[in-house]
């Protein structure tokens, strides 16, 4: 029985990868070996960077909701711990998304829950 030549799924992975490294720079695009190295690079940075993202959203909104209560004359922690006591159950993109859009409602909220 004669042997089976392996260049099928050679072929296929290779051109995988290639597809992966389409415009990446020199010859990282064209040569197997070197565009192997760089989509497993370029994977480990882009699983690191989904970890970020969500870390980097959440300093935002907090950013964002900290210059809304010093506005309205609170600190960040006191605003935060008076909601958490009080039982309002909201969660930090909320209420920047409510400190951007309907300051009234966040001055209210302010009042209402931290005084």
């Amino acid at each position: 029985m004669p042997r089976i030549s392996g260049a099928l799924v050679t072929r296929k992975r290779r051109k995988k990868v290639l597809k992966l490294a389409k415009g990446y720079w020199g010859a990282k695009s064209k040569h197997f070996k070197m565009a192997k190295q760089a989509v497993m690079k370029s994977g480990n940075y882009s699983f690191v960077g989904r970890k970020q993202k969500k870390r980097n959203f959440r300093r935002l909104w907090i950013t964002r909701i900290s210059a809304a209560c010093r506005l309205n004359g609170i600190n960040y922690s006191s605003f935060m711990n008076a909601l958490r006591k009080s039982g309002v159950a909201f969660n930090r993109k909320t209420l920047s998304e409510i400190a951007i859009s309907d300051e009234k409602s966040f001055k209210d909220l302010v009042k209402n829950f931290a005084s």
